[in-house]
């Protein structure tokens, strides 16, 4: 039995569409790691390769997040009139279902590791069900090391990316992570990390940890970092700006090898923090957060989000303003997107503003919602002149022209990005 799993590509008119560096889609590489032994695996990544419609393969799984939805629903709909079974699963299916069904066979909500040999023995037996969805969190004890054999020599940037974690403790009303996974936070134990991460460790030397938040759990976090020094990573993930204030933590993620952290800044306004549900980032000083993480040699790629009700058409400039101020390594200044399954698409429901239901558009570069202040088309505006003056050759200079064990991430980092924004023709 073949089964075949299936990314749906970025469109060329978006930001990650251009973005010439490309990273391998671990929960898919995972979900292979879960299939049984007896079946023929492989994974079409569109983002990197053209999809062959006519591939041999008995079950298709095709992996779906919001602005993908479109494309994903055409190629199940091509696959399923070859004859061909199509599951689909993600984020966006978890929260649609019903709408998802309209062109698949069956659909898994939420997390798939544990319940895919139910769907795969299911399809053997010719009795598919058209839902799926575990009844408890899956223990990440369980979790088998990727199936990274897939997508080796496929074209990715590299392939050393791993999960230490699952979820975040918080419930920021944007953040799907928080609706898919509910508010539980687990750890993977950190001697299975660690075996995991010595294997990774002779094929390069650096490593992404995709946690959405690593250090939800402060003592594992601790462990993990104490026993990561020993493999002399260069390594980079995801934290919350409050880690700034734990300096014992900070030095220990420093030591390990980190480079680099995304740190969702989100707003430089405590209105809209408070409506947002940040609450770790308030009473933290931005300015002394951006210090504390640089004086560590930790690089800083910010995210703020544009179009909260408190933001005005002077926010842009603040932002960038501060951007530069603080130095800043990398940005990534998202519209606000209001996802299905959030507590924000909700709220905006209730108040009526939400303008569209086309999925290809909620990629964080078009406007789908009524600001409070300002208009759609100001906020539009607002969105493409922050990006192209944070990736104008002046901004990056005065951000980056300093001596900084991060430049190695963040030089590469800023002219892919530059150079993906060029593409999409609106550098200024």
């Amino acid at each position: 039995m073949k089964v075949l799993f299936v990314v749906p590509g970025w469109p060329s008119s978006n930001l990650w569409g251009q973005i010439r560096f490309k990273f391998p889609p671990l929960s898919v590489v995972t979900l292979a790691s879960a299939t049984p032994d007896d079946m023929e695996v492989s994974i079409l990544d569109e983002n990197i390769e053209k999809i062959d419609l006519d591939t041999e393969a008995d079950l298709v799984g095709i992996t779906v997040m919001t602005p993908q939805a479109p494309r994903a629903y055409q190629i199940a709909d091509e696959f399923r009139k070859r004859g061909k079974k199509v599951v689909l699963g993600g984020f966006h299916v978890s929260h649609l279902p019903e709408e998802a069904l309209n062109h698949a066979d069956a659909v898994v909500i939420g997390e798939a590791d544990r319940i895919w040999k139910e769907v795969i023995k299911d399809f053997q037996g010719l009795r598919l069900k058209k839902i799926y969805k575990d009844d408890a969190p899956v223990s990440l004890s369980e979790i088998k090391v990727p199936r990274r054999d897939l997508i080796k020599g496929k074209g990715y940037l590299f392939t050393n990316t791993i999960q230490t974690t699952r979820g975040c403790p918080f419930r920021c009303e944007f953040c799907s992570v928080s609706s898919f996974f509910g508010r539980s936070y687990r750890t993977r134990p950190v001697p299975l990390v660690m075996e995991e991460l010595a294997g990774l460790r002779q094929e390069s030397v650096f490593l992404f940890l995709v946690d959405d938040n690593l250090v939800g759990n402060r003592p594992n976090a601790k462990a993990l970092f104490q026993e990561m020094a020993f493999l002399k990573f260069k390594w980079a993930s995801h934290a919350p700006l409050d880690l700034a204030n734990d300096e014992e933590l900070l030095r220990l993620a420093s030591r390990s090898g980190c480079l680099a952290f995304f740190v969702g800044f989100e707003s430089l306004t405590h209105e809209n923090l408070s409506l947002m549900g940040k609450k770790t980032n308030i009473g933290v000083s931005p300015e002394e957060a951006v210090k504390r993480f640089h004086d560590q040699g930790i690089g800083i790629l910010a995210s703020f989000i544009l179009g909260y009700d408190h933001d005005t058409p002077d926010t842009f400039k603040k932002i960038l303003d501060f951007c530069d101020r603080t130095r800043v390594d990398g940005g990534l200044f998202p519209v606000l997107t209001p996802y299905p399954g959030t507590s924000l698409r909700e709220r905006l429901r209730r108040e009526g503003r939400i303008l569209t239901n086309q999925w290809d558009l909620y990629d964080m570069e078009h406007v789908t919602f009524v600001p409070r202040g300002m208009s759609p088309e100001k906020l539009q505006e607002g969105f493409e002149w922050l990006n192209s003056s944070f990736l104008s050759w002046g901004s990056m200079l005065r951000r980056l022209f300093k001596i900084h064990r991060s430049l190695q991430i963040f030089g590469p980092m800023n002219v892919g990005f530059r150079n993906a924004w060029k593409r999409k023709g609106n550098l200024l």
